[in-house]
């Protein structure tokens, strides 16, 4: 009877959907490959995936025409999203960032700006009116059969689709978590799949700073170490020669009596910080990492593995975070604690600071610091302190008056407002480096300063007017005991950084090998 009554009913939409799903997928920017050049494994995913939300909506609704139109929508929503994603980040969507649509419901203000209010919206609109036509056009499917047939054909449906999944995956695809590439071969569902199956697992990594001997001599006091991860802060200067020289004015001077100072090669354009943030605090780089490269506070960072936090802290440091923006934000206020830190000060602790845009300014998150930097202290302190201020949507704010004049020595191209709203905080956070800088000279005990960018500024229309970084972004180590040399350049990745801090530093013995120069990221 459940035959009889219920496959005649959904195999024409099942078969338009997943029809209809392909030319979709192919949408996507930067392009998936066609359904002739994927091997039968991706195919039996995507089929696969397809049918169990078919499924789940179809016993949500009980209107398979209807079930099948949601699922287009939902498939098409991820595509909207995926190509945002692509034009701001330069990364396709992948299985990690469904965490942000929920994100995106708690710190609309960091994510909407760049799918598109108005596109939101009108997504939301033309949803509700479709799911309105489609419970009043088509009638549901218990008006025809009986509940238990109905269960029967279910069950079956949904036995499909898992068995098109366990085909699909008994001969893993090979991944190279270069999302591009395996985007391109095996299309959206099928990636979604195999990331989300690669992430089941941690990998054994240790890091490099576990296995590097500990130097201290008793007689000289640990010196106090501020680290600051610098939001979207690079040197654009190179990028547009109109740009009036001294925007980094008290930077530049820290650089010249740097003990090293240069470009870092980061993993993230545009956004996701974590990515830099953790590499910097464990050492591990991105090849070591798998897939968990994208978001490694979402598992692997809470083994509680050795950081350069943890490491400090075992020399008798007092560990402290600084940032302006909810402590759970990327789950830091579990993963953090884990990593070693012993106080994490987050906005909670910045009630009526000063705000510049739309965050809190750097020059209030600097003054923060340096009531933290006491000279009576009792112990050595190391603060890592994760700036906002320069966090976009930079399209967001406009230029004020004046701004042209003040930042620029030639006006920039047409479309360059970005530009213009992004100098205006860089000038905020060059001050703020400033502050730290002549603070920490005037303590009585010794004191070092490391400064790096975790990524380059979100600016496409600039990026088309002025031309493609090459995504690195620009770091400095600074000690008061002035300690620069003439050959202080040396150009790295971020992995490598907090070694070669605590090296210099004195705190750790060199590594057997020289850090080697890298040659500039592909643009």
């Amino acid at each position: 009877m459940a035959a009889e009554l219920f496959w005649p009913s959904v195999w024409l939409p099942i078969l338009a959907g997943l029809a209809l799903s392909l030319p979709i997928e192919r949408l996507m920017r930067p392009g998936v490959s066609s359904v002739r050049q994927r091997p039968p494994a991706a195919l039996a995913l995507h089929c696969g995936l397809w049918l169990l939300v078919f499924a789940f909506e179809l016993a949500l609704f009980r209107r398979p025409w209807f079930a099948a139109f949601v699922v287009l929508t939902l498939l098409t929503v991820l595509v909207l999203v995926n190509n945002a994603k692509f034009d701001a980040l330069r990364e396709p969507f992948i299985v990690q960032d469904f965490e942000y649509f929920i994100d995106t419901l708690r710190h609309p203000r960091l994510y909407l700006p760049f799918f598109g209010l108005g596109k939101a919206l009108l997504a939301m609109g033309a949803f509700l009116l479709a799911l309105y036509a489609g419970m009043w056009l088509e009638a549901p499917l218990t008006d025809t059969i009986a509940p238990g047939d109905l269960i029967t054909g279910w069950i079956l449906l949904v036995l499909a689709a898992l068995l098109l999944l366990w085909g699909g995956a008994r001969k893993k695809l090979s991944v190279c978590f270069e999302p591009e590439r395996d985007l391109k071969s095996w299309g959206l569902l099928a990636c979604l799949w195999r990331y989300g199956e690669e992430e089941r697992h941690c990998p054994q990594v240790v890091s490099p700073l576990a296995s590097r001997q500990r130097r201290h001599q008793s007689a000289s006091p640990l010196p106090d170490l501020v680290v600051v991860q610098s939001e979207s802060f690079v040197d654009v200067r190179d990028c547009f020669a109109g740009i009036r020289p001294d925007i980094l004015a008290h930077f530049d001077a820290l650089k010249r009596g740097a003990a090293l100072q240069g470009k870092v090669e980061v993993p993230a354009w545009g956004a996701n910080t974590v990515r830099t943030e953790f590499a910097f605090l464990s050492g591990l780089s991105a090849e070591q990492l798998g897939v968990h490269r994208f978001n490694p506070y979402r598992k692997l960072a809470r083994s509680g593995s050795m950081t350069l936090v943890r490491l400090l802290k075992n020399l008798g440091y007092r560990t402290v975070c600084v940032h302006p923006y909810p402590a759970g934000f990327y789950g830091r206020d579990k993963v953090f604690p884990l990593l070693g830190f012993d106080t994490f000060i987050d906005i909670r602790d910045f009630q009526g600071s000063p705000k510049f845009g739309p965050y809190v300014g750097d020059l209030a998150l600097a003054e923060k610091v340096c009531t933290l930097l006491k000279p009576d202290a009792l112990g050595p302190l190391f603060v890592f302190v994760i700036t906002m201020e320069n966090h976009g949507p930079l399209h967001w704010e406009k230029v004020a008056t004046g701004d042209v004049d003040r930042l620029y020595t030639t006006p920039p191209p047409a479309g360059c407002e970005d530009l213009t709203v992004y100098l205006r905080h860089l000038a905020n956070a060059d001050c703020m480096a400033g502050m730290l800088g002549k603070h920490l000279a005037a303590m009585p005990q010794p004191g070092w300063l490391c400064w790096f960018g975790d990524h380059v500024p979100i600016m496409p229309n600039v990026y088309d007017a002025l031309g493609l970084p090459d995504g690195r972004t620009d770091y400095l180590i600074w000690s008061k005991d002035g300690l620069a040399s003439a050959e202080n350049r040396l150009d790295l990745r971020v992995e490598e950084l907090g070694g070669l801090l605590l090296e210099k530093m004195g705190l750790i013995s060199g590594q057997t090998e020289a850090v080697s120069t890298r040659s500039p990221a592909p643009s």
